[in-house]
């Protein structure tokens, strides 16, 4: 188990395009099979879809430690589905670092 300290977290927030919410969230189901299944450093993979806006999406996720959220931006599946087919959706998108602290 890492150490908390070494633990790297992302918060990532995205409003789709209009009309695109049901591509988008298929996409993300997907992503996160494929996170979970390939990458050992990854121990948390969240999507939200909000329940007042459904084309604002909220993404939470925990690596071991920053190289593993490095590897996980250089994955095939992440540069196919969330920088190649999410992203052009995409009318905003917000992603924040963090240390995990407790």
């Amino acid at each position: 188990m890492p150490k908390p300290e070494d633990i790297y977290c992302v918060a990532a927030e995205w409003l789709v395009q209009p009309g695109q919410a049901d591509t988008v969230r298929r996409l993300l189901r997907e992503a996160a099979a494929a996170v979970r299944q390939n990458e050992p450093g990854n121990l948390v993979y969240t999507a939200h879809q909000s329940a007042d806006e459904p084309e604002r999406f909220f993404i939470y996720e925990q690596y071991v430690d920053q190289n593993a959220q490095i590897a996980h931006r250089a994955a095939p599946h992440f540069q196919d589905l969330v920088l190649g087919q999410i992203v052009p959706l995409l009318a905003e998108r917000k992603t924040s670092f963090y240390r995990l602290l407790l």
